[in-house]
C-alpha cells in the first residue's frame, strides 16, 4: 500500500516562503504523476500543481504561476512544492497526490496524503 506523507507546512508572514515535501513509500513512485492540491476552510479542494513522472512537464493553476515551483527527486521518492511570495489567500491544508495523468482533475489521482497546514498571515 502506497503511503504519502507531507511535511514542511507552518506559519509564515505574507511575502515569505515555505517548501513542502511529500515522501512516498513503495517502488513505483517514478512511474506516476504527482500533484499538489489545497483546501481552505469552507472551500472545495483546489488543484495547485502537478509534475510528470520524469519531471520534464509541469502544470500550475494560474493563481500560483511564477510563485510556486513543483519538483521531484525520484531517487528519494519525494515531490516538493516551493512556495514563494506567499499571500494570505494561500492559507489552506496542502495535500500531495499520486496520479496517472498530468491534470487538475482530482478524480485522476488515486492516492492522497493526510495534508499539511499552511497559514499565511497578512
Amino acid at each position: 500500500q502506497v503511503q504519502l506523507v507531507e511535511s514542511g507546512g507552518g506559519w509564515v508572514q505574507a511575502g515569505g516562503s515555505l517548501r513542502l515535501s511529500c515522501a512516498a513509500s513503495g517502488r513505483t513512485f517514478s512511474s506516476y504523476v504527482m500533484g499538489w492540491f489545497r483546501q481552505a476552510p469552507g472551500k472545495e479542494r483546489e488543484f495547485v500543481a502537478a509534475i510528470s513522472w520524469s519531471g520534464d512537464s509541469t502544470y500550475y493553476v494560474d493563481s500560483v504561476k511564477g510563485r510556486f515551483t513543483i519538483s521531484r527527486d525520484n531517487a528519494k521518492n519525494t515531490v516538493y512544492l516551493q512556495m514563494n511570495s506567499l499571500k494570505p489567500e494561500d492559507t489552506a491544508v496542502y495535500y500531495c497526490a499520486r496520479g496517472l495523468l498530468l491534470t487538475k482533475r482530482a478524480t485522476s489521482y488515486d492516492r492522497w496524503g493526510q495534508g499539511t497546514q499552511v497559514t499565511v498571515s497578512p
